[in-house]
């Protein structure tokens, strides 16, 4: 729970009621959650949870299915499953709509598969869905080694696409470079702009890098923004836009409705999941804190020195 915003140290490990399935949810026995930027925002008052959603944080989770509600037919209890959540991740139980729940891929470790709903719907629904990504199309990835950054390196290249990221060491673009990205730019020391021009550019800083995204952007070029790191406000010229017939897309995941985000679970499931279970892509995962220790998982979120996932394990 958090009772006041504020560091990791408000986060606190509480007894709260047990939630009760509504006709349409699943209730989900949980294994494993997974730290996201978003918890962090929501811990420091500047992120608060969608109408209806848990009070405490966790966009995801992984878990056997302990419950069904009187309308839900595709899943039953004992069902092993991962979700992607609106919140109430960092918990022994969730309740779910069960649009948003999906089979853990065969292969995955059920604790390990926390690692996978976020990042996976992320990816699809906008490197693909919104920025439809091609085969031999240049995907740019900014934080190529963050969890959204491991997993759009591992899809794209599975779907043929070449992959550049910026990462801020030469140990997390060997590690960017490992998962198959084709070049690593270390933001440090060198302009992402003068070295690369991307068909789709996956973006979680904003404002500080949108001048440099449109330079880096080829003709008919799609710049999707997931996150504001750096700013929530940039200068965009319009000039540069009009003439390389390019798109800007801002979105979020976690406040869309439940049909919405059960169209991309849906297509995750369909096209993502196969790779997985062939191995074509694996959960990138960093460490592993019990869920009672959140606060310090929250730590390491917050050092940046992290590649891949944080798992919380119930």
């Amino acid at each position: 729970m958090i009772d006041k915003p504020g560091g990791p140290g408000v986060l606190a490990w509480q007894e709260v009621p047990d939630p009760v399935p509504g006709p349409g949810d699943v209730l989900i026995d949980v294994a494993a959650s997974a730290v996201n930027r978003a918890d962090v925002m929501q811990r420091q008052g500047l992120y608060d949870p969608p109408p209806g959603a848990p009070p405490y944080p966790g966009l995801e989770c992984s878990g056997v299915v302990a419950e069904v509600g009187s309308d839900v037919e595709d899943f039953k209890p004992g069902d092993r499953v991962c979700a992607l959540l609106a919140g109430g991740g960092y918990a022994e139980k969730v309740a779910v709509p069960w649009q948003q729940v999906m089979p853990v891929p065969d292969g995955v470790d059920l604790v390990e598969a926390a690692a996978l709903p976020e990042v996976a719907c992320t990816v699809w629904s906008n490197v693909f869905m919104i920025g439809r990504l091609r085969k031999g199309e240049t995907l740019l990835v900014h934080g190529g080694a963050s969890g959204i950054g491991t997993m759009a390196i591992q899809l794209a290249k599975a779907f043929g696409s070449r992959v550049v990221v910026t990462a801020g060491s030469a140990e997390k673009i060997a590690r960017c470079l490992d998962l198959g990205a084709d070049e690593g730019i270390d933001y440090h020391k060198e302009d992402f702009a003068e070295k690369v021009q991307a068909d789709v550019i996956l973006d979680i800083i904003g404002g500080k890098y949108l001048q440099g995204n449109v330079k880096a952007l080829k003709t008919g070029g799609r710049l999707v923004v997931i996150g504001l790191q750096g700013g929530s406000k940039g200068e965009l010229n319009l000039g540069a836009l009009l003439a390389k017939r390019a798109s800007v897309h801002g979105t979020t995941l976690r406040g869309r409705p439940v049909d919405e985000k059960g169209v991309i679970v849906r297509g995750v499931v369909e096209n993502v999941w196969p790779l997985v279970a062939a191995g074509a892509i694996r959960p990138v995962i960093y460490a592993r804190v019990p869920m009672s220790d959140a606060a310090e998982a929250h730590k390491i979120m917050e050092s940046g020195d992290h590649i891949g996932k944080i798992l919380l394990v119930g």
